[in-house]
């Protein structure tokens, strides 16, 4: 998508959450049961055939790649911009933890013969699944930051950012309506050793913070 919000990774039903009842494991499957693939898919078929703009996310991330560049997508869902960057020739690998989402991705990616590996996992364990791998780029599109298991973003974040290649980028878009804010963001970024590098409010590089309205979407770059 190329303004703020990608539908894929946001549940089509997204209930304000009750303090006082935070949910026990991962945001996303808590929210969704873990078997909204095949719709999510679905309605991503629709919107490509009514001719929506459905790069936005990919255009952002293969302009800040030479390629051939090893590239992570975490929180891949049904594997959209992993598709999209492996048809541009760059090296891919997804990983999510959502077994319907990953059912979808393998098989867009087989439709349209895109060579990308699938692993199921959850963020938090990619040093344990890519133990000895590093990216050029890891892109955390799709609100991935606000689906993670309560008190785990930080770790995740660091997981991520351990994950780069010196002088690779982590890449993050996610909606500011949530737990999740741009400094809470910036902080564990920080907290990763990762270096501040562009801030803008939608894929298509609509400045953050213009002033006027607040910011609703955040989209971050950060190297290593």
């Amino acid at each position: 998508m190329s303004g703020a919000e990608t539908p894929a990774e946001t549940p089509a039903e997204n209930p304000a959450e009750n303090p006082a009842e935070k949910p026990a494991g991962n945001r996303w499957l808590v929210e969704t049961g873990g078997t909204r693939g095949p719709a999510y898919a679905e309605h991503f078929r629709k919107l490509a055939a009514s001719g929506a703009d459905l790069d936005g996310e990919a255009r952002f991330v293969a302009s800040l790649l030479r390629s051939p560049a090893r590239v992570l997508e975490a929180g891949c869902g049904t594997g959209r911009v992993a598709v999209s960057l492996a048809q541009l020739g760059h090296t891919l690998t997804g990983v999510d933890l959502d077994a319907s989402m990953l059912t979808e991705a393998r098989r867009d990616a087989l439709r349209v013969g895109a060579d990308v590996r699938w692993l199921q996992a959850d963020l938090i364990e990619l040093p344990q699944v890519l133990p000895c791998e590093q990216f050029d780029l890891v892109v955390a599109a799709g609100n991935v930051l606000v689906y993670l298991t309560p008190g785990t973003e930080a770790a995740v974040v660091a997981a991520m950012a351990g994950a780069l290649a010196p002088g690779g980028l982590l890449v993050s878009g996610f909606v500011l309506d949530r737990h999740v804010s741009s400094a809470d963001y910036d902080r564990w970024c920080e907290q990763a050793g990762l270096l501040a590098a562009q801030r803008f409010s939608t894929w298509d590089r609509a400045p953050a913070d213009a002033g006027g309205e607040p910011d609703t979407y955040a989209v971050r770059v950060h190297r290593r």
